[in-house]
Order: C-alpha cells, then sequence, then structure tokens
C-alpha cells in the first residue's frame, strides 16, 4: 500500500565503492534557464515544465487572490551542504559528528534579520504577511501584488483537461535578497501535493474506512499448497498465495533474528497523513495476537496538528485527500517496524493533509525537535507531477536532518515506471531526490522452516481465470502493479551512485542522472506482510481485523526498521545512509535480487482467490494467476537495477555497522493490497 500524496489510492512497490570525495558528494543543480533582471535573481525550479505558450490560456485576472510560502536559506546556506556531505561520506573524518537540533538552529537557521528582511520586501509589494515561523512567511494578496512582488506574469494554463495558473517565467527576487529566498510556492495552482486554501477546523478525521478481507485458500509458505482444479501455467500448477508475514518471518528473511539485534536505542519517525482514531489499541492487539513484543510506556508517541484540513473523499471534494484512506497506511507502517524492531520506539507524527506543505511541516518538526534518528515515508507521486519549487525545500529539509543524524527514507512507487500509469516513463517524488534513502521492491519467498529462499524483483503481471475454468485469460496478463524506478530526468547522478549504477541507466535520459532505488525489500502484496486493522464492514459495525498487504509502502517501513537493527549494532545514528549503503555494495551485505532466480527460462506465478465484495462469499470470488518479476520496462538484474538498487539486507549487512569503515573509531559515528 502506498499513499499517493495528494490523494488515496484504493487498496492498501562486483567490486567495493571506491573511497568518497566529500566535496564531490553531490552534483550541483543547473542553472536557471533565463537570466534575471537587473537588480533581480532567479529562484530556481518555480516555474513548472507544463507552463508552455501552447497551453498558456492568457493572463490571470489581476484581483485574483494569492497566497504564497516563502522558505528561507537561513544562515549560511553553502556551509550546510558541505557539512551535510561531510557527515554522511564514511571516507570524511567529520563522518558521523552531528549537530544537536539547537547547534543545528544557531549554525544554520534563518535569522530575525533575514525574517525581517523578507517581510519588508513582501509588505512593500502590497502582500499581507499572515504567518511566519523559522522557515518561512505565508502571505496573502492580489495577483497583481505577486506579480510585483516575484517578477512574472500570472497565466492560465490547460493541463490535464483542465486550467491551472502558473508563473510565465521564471520567479525573481530583489538581488539583495538572493541568498534569503529558498523557494516560492502556492503560485502554481495545478494539484501537486500542496493545494491553497485556509485551515478549516470544522473538518475532524472520520472513522475507519471500508473493509478488507482476503479470501483462503493459502500456503503455508511459497509453494506448499498447489491450486489444485486450476489449469497449468508454465507447464505446472502454481500455489496459492500465503496468507501474509508476520514480524518473526521478516526478521527471519532478511537477518535480523541471527544478529540478536532488536533496534533498542533507536527511534523510527513515521510520518503520513492524519492519524487513525483506533491506532493505539489496533497496534497493541496486532503486537499481542502475533507474538511480538507489547509497547512499552511512550515507545508509541503520537505529534498531531492542530487542525486537520482536506479529510473529505475526492468523490466528495475533487481536492480531498480520504483521511480514512490513509489510516491502513499509518497501520501498516507503525506495525511493520514494531514487527521487525520491537525495542525501537516510534514516533508518529501526523500531517495536516496530503499535500506538500504539509507534509513539510510534519518533516520539519521530525528535524525541529530530532523526534526520530530513522524517518519512513510511505508516500509520493510522479516525478513530473510535482511541484518544482518545494525541490530545493524538501533538499534543504533533508541536508538539516542529515548534519543532525537524521536518515530519511522514502517508498519508490507502486507502478513501475509509470508508463501505464502517466504515459510517461519517470520516477517518483520525493524518492527521486539526492538526499533520500529510495526503497524499492521484491517478491519474497520463505521456506517450511521460515528460511530465507528467494526474492524476485516486485513485478506482477495478473491473468483471471476463464469463465469455464479450463485456462487463464491472455496469460500472463496485464501488469498490475510493481516496485517503483528509473532514472530520473531532474536531479543529476549524486556522487554515490558513481562506480556502481550502470552507465546505461544513469544517462537513460542524456547526461548522467539520479536512479531510483537504492535498495529495497518485501513489496509484493501477495508475498506481503500481514496487517491488523480496526475496518467498517458492510453492516456498519466497526471491529478489528486482519488482511495481507504490500506495495513499497511495506518495503520503507521494513527498511527503516532494519536501519534502526543497524543503529544499534553502530552504537550510535547513522544519520544520511546512501553513501555507507553504497560502500557496501558488492559484498554479502545484501542480497543480489534477480527478476528469475532459477534462470531465465524459470517463470514464477502463484494462484490468488479473492472475494468480489471484498469481504465475503456472499457474491462469490474471482481466482486469477499472478506471474512475479515482470516489472513494466524495469528490470532486477544482477548487479545494481532499477528494481531493487543494490539489493536487500542480509545478517551481514546489520552486523557490519558494528564494525567502522576506513579504521574509524566507533565514535564517528501504497499500499497495495490488489
Amino acid at each position: 500500500m502506498r499513499i499517493p500524496s495528494s490523494r488515496s489510492r484504493a487498496g492498501l512497490a562486483a567490486a567495493a565503492v571506491l573511497p568518497l570525495v566529500a566535496a564531490a558528494l553531490f552534483v550541483a543543480p543547473a542553472a536557471a534557464d533565463t537570466p534575471a533582471p537587473r537588480n533581480r535573481a532567479v529562484v530556481p525550479d518555480t516555474a513548472p515544465d507544463w507552463a508552455r505558450s501552447t497551453a498558456d490560456q492568457g493572463r490571470e485576472r489581476a484581483d485574483a487572490p494569492v497566497t504564497v510560502r516563502v522558505y528561507l536559506t537561513g544562515r549560511d546556506h553553502d556551509g550546510l551542504d558541505d557539512l551535510a556531505r561531510q557527515v554522511s561520506d564514511p571516507a570524511s573524518e567529520q563522518y558521523g559528528h552531528f549537530l544537536s537540533p539547537e547547534q543545528l538552529a544557531e549554525r544554520f537557521g534563518s535569522s530575525e534579520e533575514q525574517t525581517t528582511k523578507v517581510r519588508g520586501w513582501l509588505d512593500s509589494s502590497g502582500l499581507r504577511v499572515t504567518a511566519s515561523n523559522g522557515h518561512y512567511l505565508t502571505a496573502d494578496g492580489a495577483v497583481a501584488d505577486a506579480e510585483r512582488a516575484f517578477g512574472t506574469e500570472l497565466h492560465t494554463y490547460r493541463k490535464d483537461e483542465r486550467t491551472y495558473r502558473a508563473p510565465a517565467g521564471d520567479v525573481t527576487v530583489p538581488a539583495h535578497l538572493a541568498h534569503d529566498v529558498l523557494s516560492v510556492t502556492g503560485l502554481n495552482t495545478a494539484p501537486s501535493r500542496v493545494r491553497p486554501g485556509r485551515p478549516t477546523p470544522r473538518d475532524i478525521l472520520p472513522g475507519p474506512g471500508n473493509a478488507f478481507v482476503n479470501s483462503p485458500p493459502f500456503s503455508d509458505h511459497f509453494g506448499s499448497t498447489p491450486a489444485t482444479g486450476t489449469p497449468p501455467a508454465y507447464g505446472a500448477v502454481r500455489p496459492y498465495v500465503i496468507q501474509g508475514f508476520d514480524g518473526a518471518q521478516l526478521r527471519t528473511a532478511y537477518g535480523a533474528a541471527a544478529t540478536g539485534l532488536t533496534g533498542r536505542g533507536a527511534t523510527v519517525a513515521v510520518v503520513d497523513a492524519y492519524d487513525s482514531p483506533t491506532i493505539g489499541d489496533d497496534t497493541a492487539r496486532y503486537a499481542a495476537e502475533h507474538g511480538d513484543a507489547p509497547y512499552g510506556k511512550n515507545q508509541l508517541l503520537r505529534y498531531d496538528p492542530a487542525v486537520w484540513t482536506h479529510t473529505a473523499p475526492p468523490d466528495v471534494d475533487p481536492g480531498g485527500c480520504d483521511a480514512s484512506g490513509w489510516y491502513g497506511e499509518q497501520t501498516l507502517d507503525i506495525e511493520a517496524v514494531h514487527a521487525v524492531a520491537p525495542d525501537a520506539d516510534i514516533s508518529y507524527v501526523g500531517a495536516a493533509s496530503c499535500y506538500d506543505q504539509d507534509l513539510v511541516d510534519a518533516l520539519d518538526r521530525v528535524v525541529d525537535q530530532h523526534l526520530g534518528d530513522i524517518v519512513s515515508n510511505s508516500w509520493g507521486e510522479p516525478e513530473n507531477a510535482s511541484d518544482p519549487a518545494f525541490d530545493r525545500v524538501y533538499q534543504h529539509l533533508f541536508k538539516r536532518g542529515a548534519v543532525t543524524g537524521i536518515g530519511f527514507y522514502f517508498s519508490s512507487g507502486d507502478d513501475g515506471d509509470q508508463l501505464e500509469n502517466t504515459g510517461t516513463k519517470q520516477t517518483d517524488m520525493p524518492a527521486s531526490l539526492p538526499w533520500v534513502t529510495a526503497v524499492g521492491g521484491t517478491s519474497l519467498a520463505l521456506d517450511a522452516s521460515n528460511g530465507y529462499r528467494f526474492e524476485t524483483g516486485w513485478g506482477t503481471l495478473k491473468s483471471v481465470l476463464s469463465a469455464d475454468g479450463t485456462s487463464w485469460t491472455d496469460l500472463p496478463g496485464g501488469f498490475s502493479g510493481g516496485a517503483g524506478g528509473g532514472t530520473s530526468a531532474r536531479f543529476p547522478q549524486p556522487h554515490y551512485q558513481r562506480d556502481v549504477v550502470p552507465p546505461a541507466l544513469s544517462g537513460a535520459n542524456g547526461g548522467r542522472h539520479r536512479v531510483v532505488p537504492d535498495i529495497a525489500a518485501v513489496a509484493d502484496s501477495n508475498t506481503g506482510f500481514l496487517v491488523g486493522q480496526s475496518q467498517t464492514f458492510p453492516d456498519g459495525s466497526v471491529r478489528y481485523g486482519e488482511y495481507r498487504i504490500g506495495g513499497t509502502s511495506l518495503a520503507c517501513p521494513v527498511i527503516a526498521a532494519l536501519q534502526a537493527l543497524a543503529q544499534q549494532a553502530k552504537g550510535s545514528p547513522i544519520g544520511f545512509a546512501n553513501p555507507a549503503i553504497y560502500h557496501r555494495y558488492g559484498t554479502g551485505a545484501y542480497h543480489d535480487v534477480t527478476d528469475h532466480p532459477f534462470g531465465p527460462g524459470t517463470e514464477l506465478a502463484q494462484v490468488r482467490v479473492d472475494y468480489t465484495n471484498s469481504v465475503n462469499a456472499d457474491d462469490g470470488t474471482t481466482t486469477s494467476l499472478r506471474t512475479m518479476g515482470h516489472d513494466t520496462s524495469l528490470v532486477a538484474d544482477r548487479g545494481y537495477d532499477n528494481v531493487t538498487g543494490v539489493g536487500t539486507p542480509t545478517a551481514e549487512y546489520l552486523t557490519s555497522w558494528d564494525c567502522p569503515p576506513d579504521g574509524q573509531s566507533p565514535e564517528h559515528r501504497t499500499t497495495d493490497r490488489l
């Protein structure tokens, strides 16, 4: 299950690396396309690509209302970038020397002088500052005021059969503010995750969403129960899917059980939108029924905003986020983290809505208060659908986290290369950002003793049983879900990927670009995790139920939990992990996952039965064959690949963190259910 950040989705993806050179760890973004007018400075990435002359519908009304956020760079923006590289690079003498939140604010936070300068400029332009904090100022006004402030006209453009407002050219600010303004959001009204509008305290969280129940029969482990009576596929009758993994099985699969590590001393922050009203009871009951350790006092703490917004489903409010659709995501994330890292503390941080500005606020809260060392984020959207004005905001936020020892993990997506979903091959955001760890997905098989048997890249083809039950329709069937990945069109290749990522992947869009994902874990809903959640059943009753779930929304908290174990082994926070993750490439730290672990001529598939009405057999069932290891144009192959990254962790990965790199001393410190 991976929740698209702008809406909820029905159904809950050789050789060791050379020493990294800290000064060249990340490539700077390209300069703006057009020069700024005299005495003005361009704010990069604030004019969206879709705002082209061919789609231009004319200038926006001068008196139309505008609400903007002007994000601040803080003090010493270049110094922040340099320190973030050094503390994250195992080859640097500064590796692991993190700042406290107080030191972060003192060295790199915005100053009172900076805020006063930006406020004065907005006031002089006719915009009215309505709110401010250490990260941004919010201002209201009319289009004419915004055009005066930002040095560009605002037009309406045709996009996806609708019209939206956007800057007609690069947003600029007075030259004397060039080092104070990080980005400007709100001028672009296309529905990314940001949606202009006032908080509405009338919004209250709805009750649990509609129920989902898995239909038997099931295999006890992969391949144990043949689907007798169904037609053969690929030369044999295929087995039924499993009922769902529990925490003990996942701990065995990825080596945690062998190490004895439990995550003690680490805190995992989970960031989603909203907050399920039944989450406390659900997580406690699930742990009790599956033999997980009970939650200790204050082991699960929840941090919510003052108000909720946009809680309605999209069929009621086109801009709604469907708050109850996020409950399953939150439940999965928390239960998976606790199942794999039972002694780790968990901070749940709820965003006021599913839009960028509110998710950024939640992430800022994590950094400002250091609510976690490891942050799990199972949300995102296609790269081309995201607002580029938020790129610099996210990057700045993640660098601030890096210098305080916080690592951010994002699911890579559940729609493969996005071609079928959007018409364009692309990666997902924020997983594409170079300062996050993008988590891809696999299909996982265990043996009768719960030992690791094999994984394939997660990519599923679905073929339905024919009406007469004698064949599989259009075998192998259509694509029904797979791990997101591929080559970003927006971000250059970070240094940690050089010498690991094949040039054919990094150069897919010309030049050298960021490739997603970095690492992977189980994601296939047919080999997924059993989650427990209160749900609303057709008779109107609300009761606890369990169902199998997947998506890279599962892979992300599993990796976050494994990082908690690695942090326990290390004895101190890991921070931004990608340089260290790639430093271990080519060793026994990873399972090298391929789409066809038994050879290219051997197809793997499972049979699945589903209730037609999603809850019981009253309206019959549907039987389908799920063929594994076929993820759109993405391929899990030997070595690094764009489905599973460097691979999936082993016990050696976890224990390797106890060995300081390069001789340094230890103190260098969507859910898919369909």
